[in-house]
């Protein structure tokens, strides 16, 4: 029986989920949903009320570590590293990317320029520690590791951004703009998502924002690259 990844079209979670069954050859159905409107059977077998999850017969698993920590126990070559201590500081650095995901939300909901540079500092922050520990391409040479999927995401959105706005976050990390060329070049990587995935994010994060319906000021500056 295939496994089934259930998902929400934009969450970055779930393409780490995604992109290690696509990494691993692994072969799946995916489901959607709209967490505005999560179906009854979701809130039913979801703990969290989050996605991804991961149903495998009538077992659930969630969280995207969790579920990629599974995947890679029971699907081909370990990629989490045999040394102990090297497969401890690769969990670490999966808790980094999660933190590289705070900041990359800060920086494109802060209202004003000075929020939004403050955020990215938090981000160049974070992402520097992988910085001094990178070789190249990916994390661990030429092997995908469970690190590179969980901060594809990131580097796949700050470049979209980058792209869009004319302002490189990550103008000041030669190896992780590297890094980031390299995931953003994999098959795994480039099968995890929806093809609509960048349009979908660009009107994620330029769309009016609480009461006020105000915009982020990234988000008036894709906005605005937009009807260039």
């Amino acid at each position: 029986m295939k496994p089934t990844l259930v998902s929400f079209k934009l969450c970055p979670f779930v393409q780490r989920s995604a992109i290690m069954l696509e990494e691993k050859g692994v072969e799946y159905d995916l489901e959607f949903i709209e967490l505005s409107s999560k179906p009854a059977w979701f809130t039913e077998i979801s703990p969290l009320g989050k996605v991804p999850l991961l149903r495998i017969g009538d077992e659930v698993l969630f969280e995207s570590a969790v579920i990629n920590e599974y995947l890679d126990e029971t699907h081909g070559t370990r990629l989490l590293p045999e040394d102990p201590l090297r497969r401890a500081r690769d969990r670490a650095f999966v808790e980094v990317a999660n933190q590289v995901f705070a900041a990359l939300a800060d920086y494109t909901s802060a209202r004003d320029a000075a929020g939004a540079e403050a955020a990215a500092e938090q981000v160049r922050q974070r992402l520097g520690r992988c910085e001094t520990e990178l070789s190249g391409p990916l994390w661990h040479g030429d092997r995908l590791t469970l690190v590179d999927a969980a901060m594809a995401p990131a580097l796949q959105r700050l470049r979209w951004l980058a792209e869009t706005t004319g302002q490189d976050v990550l103008a000041a990390l030669p190896r992780v703009r590297a890094w980031g060329d390299a995931l953003l070049g994999r098959g795994s990587v480039q099968r995890s998502t929806v093809p609509e995935i960048r349009t979908l994010y660009m009107g994620f994060v330029s769309r009016p924002r609480g009461v006020d319906g105000h915009r982020s000021y990234v988000g008036q500056r894709v906005l605005d690259a937009s009807a260039a």
